[in-house]
C-alpha cells in the first residue's frame, strides 16, 4: 500500500504536526479488532472483511488531497481555499465489496461499511431515507477504480464465506446479526482511532477483575451480610432463594425466570445466580436491565457494594459524569465491563439502533447474563421484536436472559383465545422450581392480606378515599395518573407527602428518603403518589391502598405493604374503584383486565398462577405486540429478497420505548437546578452540565407545555432547550405547577 496514504491526523499540545496516522495500519489494526469480535458469535472473517474494506474509500488521491486540505496538514495555505462539506468515502468502501464479492456477502458487508459513521442505512428511500439511503449512496460510485490496488488485493484474500448459520426465511435474524457486525466495526474503528488520537484514554480502558474474582467478593460480602442480618422469617427465606439461584447456575444456557415475591431478595439472588453461571460457562459479564432510572440507583448500589465501586458501571442518563471516572466514562461507551447496569430504554432501543455511538456496545452483549429485572414493564406495543430477539440472542450469541419479577408475564409461545398463535419464548425454566413450589414461596412470603371491593363496579370519591385514609397513622395510596395523586392530595390534612413524575428526580429522591425516616422511626406519615413507588422503591407501610389497575401494578404496590414481615399481624391492601378510570390504551386495559381475571375467584388473587392468566388476557387485548411494524421493516423477505431491503434507520426511528413526539423536557428551579440552569444560559449545552440538569429534569404533555409557554412560566434557554423562567411555578410540596401557580397574583399588587 501507498506508504504516503494517511487515515488521520492531528496536532501535538505544542502545535506541530504528529506523524500522521497511517492508512495501512488503521485498516490493519481495525481489522484484526474486528476479526476479534466478531470471531465470539462464529464470524471471524466476516469482521476481519469489513474491517479491511471499511476506509478503502480513503485510498484514493482525491480524498488523501482533500485531508489535507480539510486539516492544513502539509499545505500552509489550505486554510485559504477550504473545500465545503466532506468528501465521502465509507460508500466507496461498501460499493467494493458487493463489486469483489457479490450481491450477497456483499451487501451484508456494504450494509456496515456504509453506515459507519452515519449509521446504519435504510436499503431505498421508500421509508423516507432519501438520499441517505444505501440504494442512492451506491449511485454515486463513480470513481471505484480510483482505489489504491494493493487493499482491494488484500481484501479480496479476506472472502468470509457462507455465514455462520442458516438464517429462518422471515424474522429478525439477519438483521441481528448484521449490526452485530456493524458493531464489531465501529468499536474497532473508535479503538484503533482513539489509540492514535487520544493514547492516554485508550491506555485507561480495561483491566477489571475476572469473573471468577468478582465471585470470590461477591461470596465474602454474602458471609459477612448473613452474619449480621436479623433473624426474622423473611432473611431466611432470602437466603433459601439464593442458595437455589446458585445450584440452578449448573444448568446450561438458555432463558431462566426468577419468580420471587416482592421484597424476596431478587437483586442479590439473580446476581449470585449471574456470577456462578458466568463461571460455570466462561461467560464475560453481566447486564442489569432495570425499567426506571429512578430504581437503578438503589440497585446498582447493591450491586457495588457486593463486588466494588470499579467493577460496576451505570449507563443511563442520570449518570453524574462529574463524579463518575474516566475508567468507567469510557466502559459506558462499549459497555467493556464485567457488569452493566442500563434501563430498558438504553438496552432494548440499542438492540434495535441504527446510530454508531448506540450500536458500538452490542457486541459486548456476547457471552453475557442479562437480567431483566422487573419484567412485567417489557413494553408490550414493542413486545413481539423484543421477544424474537431475545430468543435469537440465546440460539446465536451465547447469552443466557433471566426474567426476574414477582408477576411473571406470559411470555412463552402458546395459542391465544382467538386461536392466533403467540410466538413468545420457546422455553423458560424456573429457577425456583415447578409451579407447585413456586406456589409453596409465594404463600410462605404473604405479609399482607389484599382487599378488593365487594362490588368491583362501585366507585368510591375522593372524599371517602382521603377520609379512610386520615384514620391511619402511617399508609401509602397509589393512583394511576398524576392529577388524580394532586387531587386525593388537596384533601389531606397538612404534612402529607405527595409523589409524581412532575417533581423531579432530585426532589423525589428528598421526599422518599424523608419518607423512610420517618417509617423507621415509626412516626406519622401519609404518602400519596402515582405508581412511581411500585418498582423497587423499598417502603415499607403497614396498610397501602391502591387504584384499581393492572394485576401487576397492584402486586408491586403490595411489596410496600408490611415488606420486611415485621407486623405481628400481616399488612392491608385495599384496592379501590377511583372516581377517574385509568388513563385510556393499555393502562385501561390492564385494569378491565385484573376485573375479569379477579372477578368470583377465591383465595388470594396475587396468587402466583393468576399472572399468567392476568398477561395472557392481556396480550390478546393489546391492538398489536409490533404496532411499529419493526419486524416487516427489519425482514429482508418481506421486503424484496432479491435486494435484501433492510429498512435499519427507519426502524430505529419508530422503535421508541418513550414517544418523545408527545412529551417535551423542561429543566426546574429546584435546589441546585437553579443554579445549573443560569450556567445553561451563559455557557449553553455542555456535557456536564446536561448530565448534572438531567436531576432536575420534568417531562410533559406537550398540552401542558403549550398552558406554560402562553402563561410565561418557561423559557428557552438555548435552542430547542426549555426551564422554568422562576421557581415560582415549582412547588416543593408537589412539583411542577401545570394547571395553578404557586402564587396568588392579587400578593403581587401594590
Amino acid at each position: 500500500m501507498n506508504e504516503d496514504f494517511i487515515a488521520h491526523v492531528r496536532k501535538n499540545e505544542d502545535g506541530t504536526w504528529a506523524s500522521p496516522h497511517k492508512l495501512s495500519e488503521h485498516i490493519e489494526g481495525t481489522a484484526r479488532m474486528a476479526e476479534t469480535f466478531a470471531a465470539e458469535f462464529h464470524s471471524g472473517a466476516w469482521g476481519k472483511a469489513e474491517g479491511l474494506a471499511h476506509d478503502a474509500g480513503k485510498g484514493r488521491l482525491l480524498w488523501q488531497s482533500y485531508l489535507r486540505l480539510k486539516s492544513g496538514y502539509y499545505d500552509e495555505e489550505a486554510h485559504l481555499e477550504g473545500k465545503r462539506g466532506k468528501t465521502p468515502h465509507a460508500i466507496h468502501g461498501a460499493e467494493l465489496v458487493e463489486h469483489l464479492f457479490g450481491k450477497g456477502i456483499g451487501r451484508i458487508l456494504a450494509y456496515c461499511i456504509a453506515g459507519h459513521h452515519a449509521g446504519l442505512p435504510d436499503w431505498s428511500g421508500a421509508e423516507g431515507a432519501g438520499q441517505a439511503s444505501l440504494q442512492f449512496q451506491k449511485t454515486q460510485v463513480k470513481d471505484l477504480g480510483d482505489i489504491e490496488p494493493s487493499i482491494i488485493d488484500k481484501l479480496r484474500t479476506a472472502k468470509p464465506g457462507l455465514p455462520p448459520w442458516k438464517f429462518a426465511q422471515g424474522g429478525l435474524d439477519l438483521a441481528l446479526w448484521i449490526r452485530m457486525l456493524y458493531s464489531c466495526l465501529v468499536d474497532a474503528d473508535f479503538l484503533d482511532t482513539e489509540r492514535y488520537m487520544e493514547l492516554n484514554q485508550a491506555l485507561t480502558r480495561g483491566s477489571y477483575c475476572s469473573i471468577t474474582e468478582l465471585l470470590d467478593r461477591f461470596n465474602l460480602f454474602i458471609k459477612q451480610l448473613d452474619e449480621n442480618a436479623e433473624d426474622t422469617k423473611v432473611n431466611e427465606l432470602r437466603r433459601k432463594i439464593r442458595a437455589k439461584c446458585v445450584q440452578i447456575a449448573q444448568e446450561e444456557q438458555g432463558i431462566f425466570s426468577l419468580s420471587v415475591p416482592t421484597g424476596g431478595g431478587k437483586t442479590l439472588s439473580s446476581l449470585a445466580f449471574a456470577l456462578e453461571h458466568a463461571k460455570v460457562h466462561q461467560l464475560k459479564r453481566i447486564i442489569y436491565v432495570i425499567p426506571y432510572t429512578s430504581i437503578i440507583e438503589q440497585n446498582a448500589d447493591v450491586i457495588r457494594s457486593a463486588i466494588g465501586e470499579d467493577q460496576v458501571i451505570e449507563h443511563h442518563s442520570s449518570v453524574d459524569e462529574d463524579e463518575t471516572a474516566l475508567k468507567l466514562r469510557l466502559a459506558a461507551e462499549n459497555w467493556d465491563a464485567p457488569v452493566i447496569v442500563t434501563t430498558s430504554v438504553q438496552f432494548f432501543e440499542s438492540l434495535f439502533a441504527a446510530k454508531s455511538s448506540r450500536c458500538r456496545k452490542l457486541h459486548n452483549i456476547v457471552d453475557s447474563v442479562i437480567i431483566l429485572d422487573e419484567a412485567q414493564l417489557v413494553p408490550v406495543e414493542f413486545l413481539a421484536p423484543i421477544l424474537e430477539t431475545m430468543q435469537l440472542l440465546v440460539a446465536h450469541y451465547r447469552v443466557t436472559f433471566v426474567i426476574s419479577t414477582a408477576t411473571q408475564p406470559a411470555f412463552k409461545e402458546r395459542m391465544m383465545s382467538d386461536g392466533q398463535l403467540f410466538k413468545g419464548l420457546k422455553r423458560i425454566q424456573e429457577m425456583m422450581g415447578d409451579e407447585k413450589d413456586v406456589n409453596l414461596l409465594y404463600q410462605s412470603l404473604i405479609r399482607n392480606q389484599v382487599q378488593f371491593p365487594a362490588d368491583l363496579s362501585a366507585v368510591s370519591s375522593w372524599e371517602e378515599i382521603a377520609e379512610a385514609l386520615r384514620t391511619y397513622e402511617q399508609v401509602l395510596c397509589i393512583v394511576s395518573d398524576r392529577k388524580s395523586c394532586r387531587e386525593l392530595y388537596k384533601l389531606m390534612p397538612d404534612g402529607t407527602y405527595h409523589l409524581s413524575a412532575l417533581m423531579c428526580g432530585q426532589h423525589r429522591s428528598a421526599i422518599i428518603k424523608e419518607i423512610k425516616e420517618k417509617l423507621k422511626a415509626y412516626e406519622p406519615v401519609r404518602v400519596i403518589s402515582t405508581q412511581l413507588v411500585e418498582a423497587g422503591v423499598d417502603l415499607d407501610f403497614p396498610v397501602v391502598y391502591r387504584a384499581l389497575a393492572g394485576l401487576d401494578s397492584i402486586a408491586q404496590a403490595a411489596g410496600r405493604c408490611n415488606r420486611e414481615g415485621k407486623l405481628p399481624e400481616p399488612g392491608l391492601v385495599i384496592v379501590f374503584n377511583p372516581p377517574r378510570k385509568a388513563p385510556q390504551g393499555l393502562l385501561r386495559k390492564a385494569a378491565d383486565t385484573t376485573r375479569s381475571v379477579v372477578l368470583g375467584i377465591e383465595g388470594d388473587p396475587l396468587a402466583y398462577g393468576m399472572f399468567e392468566k392476568y398477561f395472557a388476557e392481556l396480550y390478546w387485548k393489546a391492538n398489536s405486540l409490533d404496532q411499529a411494524g419493526i419486524q416487516d421493516l427489519l425482514d429482508p423477505y418481506h421486503n424484496d429478497l432479491q435486494e435484501c431491503s433492510i429498512y435499519f434507520r427507519t426502524a430505529a426511528r419508530k422503535f421508541k420505548i418513550i414517544d418523545d413526539t408527545m412529551q417535551k423536557t423542561i429543566f426546574v428551579r429546584y435546589g441546585e437546578g437553579e443554579k445549573l440552569i443560569d450556567l445553561l444560559k451563559a455557557k449553553g449545552p455542555e456535557r456536564w452540565l446536561m448530565r448534572k440538569l438531567q436531576r432536575y429534569a420534568v417531562n410533559i404533555y406537550n398540552y401542558d407545555f403549550d398552558g406554560l409557554m402562553r402563561r410565561g412560566a418557561i423559557e428557552e434557554v438555548y435552542p430547542q432547550i426549555f426551564a422554568l423562567s422562576s421557581n415560582l411555578d415549582y412547588s416543593k410540596d408537589i412539583g411542577l405547577l401545570v394547571d395553578e401557580t404557586a402564587y396568588d397574583p392579587e400578593d403581587f399588587i401594590c
